[in-house]
């Protein structure tokens, strides 16, 4: 029996419990495709979930990582519209294929086992193609997964982003957005953020940092505006928690928490990318040996990072 390898999380005190196996190359059922995985893409979630942080069902001993792109090698008798060549990323819920996610028990690298790892099986129908034309490489490919669908998700899962509108969002100066706010030179980054706006505020909040800037985020949205919440890097102390929900109700604006996102979303944002040959940043590229996947989590961890921590396998 065919060989391959794979990376298990022995513990959840740390990135550095991450082993690498030899393990049988895995078997398809006639509902699934063979993939061999020739990029992986790293996100926050997986240093929290290595360090026992994440607050949603994790597996003991699991294969971590969410998204990944590689190439289909075997295709199952009931499949349709895959091929043997074809370039593909699979979706971070593998049940969420229209509308909202029904729960937290089949994403990858969580409760289920994920893609760091040589090949893995996938569900035909949680698979998403990449056309062969894309000006992609398949560690950009990986980093469309998670990343891409959430701010997809945001900018148009349930109020479609309109012509005009502002959107405020952390990415570095080089990437091209129309005004920059210095959140380190300028603490209180929402009175910029109404400035610039003349007074109105802005449209939509991407809110990465959770009870520890939600307070900003409010101040600076325009009546009725979204914030998505898509993250919890900076944490509030327990005294100084913000009352969302009184202040949500004095700007009249939807607070919503994205969870990546469906199927649906992935091949919209997909058809999106491709066809304005948009190339997502990739900060760095790291191989897939032990070492080299345990630095590929300490820059991530470093927070050194403008982009996407990505490890190749080619």
């Amino acid at each position: 029996m065919s060989t391959h390898l794979v990376f298990r999380l022995q513990g959840k005190e740390s990135h550095r419990n991450l082993k690498q196996f030899e393990e049988p190359k895995p078997v398809i059922d006639k509902y699934e495709v063979l993939v061999k995985v020739r990029g992986i893409s790293l996100n926050y979630r997986d240093i929290v979930i290595a360090s026992g942080g994440y607050p949603f069902p994790t597996k003991d001993n699991g294969i971590p990582t969410s998204d990944a792109a590689g190439e289909v090698v075997e295709v199952g008798s009931s499949v349709e519209g895959l091929e043997v060549g074809d370039h593909v990323i699979g979706n971070f819920d593998v049940s969420n294929l229209y509308g909202q996610q029904k729960d937290w028990l089949h994403a990858h690298g969580g409760p289920i086992d994920g893609m760091l790892r040589q090949y893995i099986t996938l569900p035909g129908h949680a698979v998403v193609k990449i056309p062969k034309h894309a000006k992609l490489n398949f560690t950009e490919m990986a980093s469309l997964v998670c990343t891409g669908t959430t701010a997809w998700n945001a900018l148009y899962g349930i109020i479609p982003l309109k012509p005009g509108q502002t959107v405020l969002f952390q990415v570095k100066e080089k990437y091209g957005p129309d005004r920059v706010i210095n959140y380190k030179t300028t603490p209180y980054w929402a009175a910029e953020a109404k400035r610039i706006t003349g007074g109105r505020g802005v449209d939509h909040v991407f809110e990465n940092g959770g009870s520890g800037t939600i307070k900003q985020s409010i101040d600076c949205i325009v009546m009725g505006g979204i914030i998505s919440v898509i993250g919890f890097l900076s944490d509030a102390k327990q005294e100084d928690m913000p009352d969302v929900a009184g202040l949500a109700l004095s700007k009249g604006c939807i607070v919503r928490g994205i969870t990546v996102g469906s199927k649906q979303l992935l091949e919209d944002m997909v058809r999106f990318v491709v066809n304005r040959e948009l190339r997502p940043p990739v900060d760095k590229v790291f191989g897939f040996s032990t070492e080299e996947v345990i630095a590929a989590y300490d820059y991530l961890q470093s927070g050194a990072h403008i982009g996407k921590v990505c490890i190749s396998l080619d």
